[in-house]
């Protein structure tokens, strides 16, 4: 991923980052731990600041998850599986499959999925599209969007930080994506520890109006 440390080193960080997030949570396939984690190890160095890498990062993610939002809102569900399927999702490494399994995600978890499925691989940057098919309030799917994505943010810029002080940059990103990959496997067990207490908390619910 040196390409893209060089696009933020040439670019400037700030607009970089914010541009990149905003591409990530579309359907353009942006790694968001190989621009936020770096921004946030030379914000270490006191180049940057690592509260504004977050800041411009979440709001990036917003501004391209609303425009998922908008365009399912609008297009509708045969539009988005065309594109899906169509050479250009190809190169956007999408499918109709991963369109899918978010508009499950989205079902399963209900209009939290927002929050919880921007910790999620894949369902990160689709999970705005079943939002809006299901014409979610758009204020309340910002919201949970923006607690996510700075949730999200915050641990890729805590690894970035923490990487700073063992790892010289020459070797930075191959430790970006060793760590990413054991942050990925405890998200996902707490997103399962999380989708389980839901489940049984809704079922309980139903069992006493029942």
């Amino acid at each position: 991923m040196n390409f893209i440390t060089n696009i933020l080193n040439s670019l400037g960080w700030y607009p970089t980052v914010f541009v990149l997030m905003l591409l990530e949570s579309t359907v353009v396939p942006v790694p968001s731990e190989f621009v936020v984690t770096p921004a946030a190890y030379h914000a270490a160095s006191g180049s940057l600041n690592v509260f504004l890498v977050i800041l411009v990062a979440t709001l990036g993610a917003d501004v391209g998850a609303s425009i998922n939002y908008f365009v399912a809102l609008y297009v509708g569900r045969p539009v988005i599986y065309r594109f899906a399927n169509s050479k250009w999702g190809k190169m956007c490494l999408l499918n109709q499959q991963k369109v899918e399994k978010s508009e499950k995600y989205f079902d399963d978890h209900g209009v939290a999925a927002t929050l919880t499925g921007r910790f999620v691989p894949v369902i990160r940057h689709l999970i705005s599209i079943p939002a809006g098919l299901a014409r979610m309030n758009y204020w309340k799917f910002l919201l949970f969007t923006t607690i996510g994505a700075g949730g999200w943010h915050s641990i890729l810029a805590a690894m970035g930080w923490y990487l700073h002080a063992i790892v010289p940059e020459n070797q930075l990103n191959e430790k970006i994506g060793e760590y990413a990959e054991y942050i990925k496997f405890a998200i996902l067990g707490l997103v399962a520890i999380a989708a389980i207490y839901f489940a049984i908390r809704h079922w309980r619910k139903k069992r006493v109006q029942g």
